[in-house]
Order: structure tokens, then sequence, then C-alpha cells
């Protein structure tokens, strides 16, 4: 077989040319062998319509002619972790064939979500019920927004922090480099050792919370990005900074 791994999880950067699959399947079809084109992100939607860099999707693939097409189900498909082929019946029949099929074959459960996640895409939701693609979708303003929202609640108990522009990481996989524009509650190290405590010993103590709240530390400040928090956890984001402030009195 003629394999193309797509760098989905990391980035080449000067003289570098690929090849695209559909290049490839001419070669193979003379030779009787098939072309893999692994996607790894096993994206449906182009992020690029959401400002981030062009990613190759799996309908791209299909229509490039690639026998057979490797992808995630969770990355940026957004399913449960499993792995997917796809592509010609003659090529897919054979991998199913293959004794290894049933020691790797998913269970019921990673099917039924895979299932799920994929009726949203047919239904056009995706936006709205699929996790990846609502984090990415949401508009900066938006959190900016949240955050206030944040910030004010805090503020009412007598916890100091402010609101910041930031840069979310798309990661898991998928757009190596690639960043959103984001907002986050930040809580300098300066203002933190005014009032006994430090940057290092809040972001412990919000780990140590149920649930745990993980933040970043950048230039001296704890920094709790709201673009992955769901608008339904907000709350508990409140609630879990009042338990770890008190918890370091």
């Amino acid at each position: 077989a003629l394999l193309k791994v797509h760098t989905s999880n990391f980035r080449l950067d000067g003289f570098v040319q690929q090849t695209p699959a559909a290049e490839l399947v001419p070669l193979a079809d003379t030779q009787g062998i098939a072309v893999i084109d692994d996607l790894g992100s096993g994206s449906l939607i182009d992020p690029a319509r959401y400002g981030l860099a062009h990613e190759p999707t799996v309908g791209q693939s299909v229509a490039g002619g690639a026998h057979l097409i490797c992808a995630s189900g969770d990355k940026l498909l957004g399913g449960p972790q499993a792995g997917i082929i796809l592509g010609s019946a003659a090529w897919v029949g054979r991998c199913a064939a293959h004794p290894l099929a049933r020691a790797f074959r998913a269970d019921k459960a990673t099917l039924a979500g895979i299932a799920a996640t994929l009726r949203h895409y047919l239904c056009g939701d995706w936006e709205r019920e699929i996790p990846v693609w609502r984090m990415i979708a949401t508009p900066a303003e938006t959190l900016h927004d949240r955050c206030e929202v944040w910030r004010l609640a805090l503020a009412a108990v007598g916890i100091a922090a402010s609101v910041v522009p930031s840069r979310a990481t798309v990661g898991g996989g998928s757009l190596p480099g690639e960043t959103l524009r984001s907002s986050a509650l930040s809580f300098a190290d300066a203002d933190l050792r005014r009032q006994g405590r430090t940057v290092d010993g809040l972001a412990a103590a919000l780990r140590a919370a149920h649930p745990a709240i993980v933040g970043h530390i950048a230039e001296d400040q704890l920094l709790l990005d709201a673009r992955t928090v769901s608008p339904d956890d907000d709350g508990a984001v409140i609630a879990g900074v009042q338990a770890a402030w008190a918890a370091m009195q």
C-alpha cells in the first residue's frame, strides 16, 4: 500500500511539500495496491470557517479517491475515542475480514457514541451539540461577557480578579500551533501576595477542588480561560474559586 499520513498533531515548516492522496491513486491503481490516507483528526468540517488553519476533511479524502481512510472518532470529529476506517467496499471488506479486526473492534457503547455524534452532523446542529465545535465556534465576545460575570460574582465576596484577553489552543492532537481569541479570568501574583496568597498556591488549591479547576500560569498570572468551560459550569467555577480561596486561609 501507499500510506500518506497527515501532520495532524505537528507541523513542518520551510522547504517541504506534501503530495495529495488524489495524486497517489493513479500510481496505486497501476500496481493493484491501495492508497491509505491517514487523516488523524477525523474532521468533517473545515476549521478554516472559524478562522483556523485549513484541515483536510474526510469528505475531501473520499472525493480524492483514496481507497482507505483512517481517522479518529474523537479529536475534531468530536465523538468517543476510537479509530475509524472507511473507503471503498472492497478494501474495507478486506480489513474487516482480517483476524486482527476482531481484536480491535469497538464495543457497543463506543459505536453508539459515534452514531450519536454523526447524527448531529446530519442534522446540522454540530456547533450546538458537539462540545469541541461548540468551544471552537463560541465568539470571543461571549467568553468575555461570561468572564465578567465570574469576576463580579467573586468581587461580591471580596475576591479580586480581572478579565484579560487570551489565546486558546485547540490541541487534542489537531491543528498544531493554532489558537483562537478568548478571554480569561486573571489572578495576578502581585495582588495575591498582598492578600497572603500566591499564584502557585491558588492553582494547586483549584486543582484539589471538587470538581477540579485547571488553569495555567503565564506572566505571573493564573488564568482561567472560559473557552473550554461549558456555560452550564459557570456556577461551579465561581463556587470552586471561592472554596479554594477559603482553603488557603
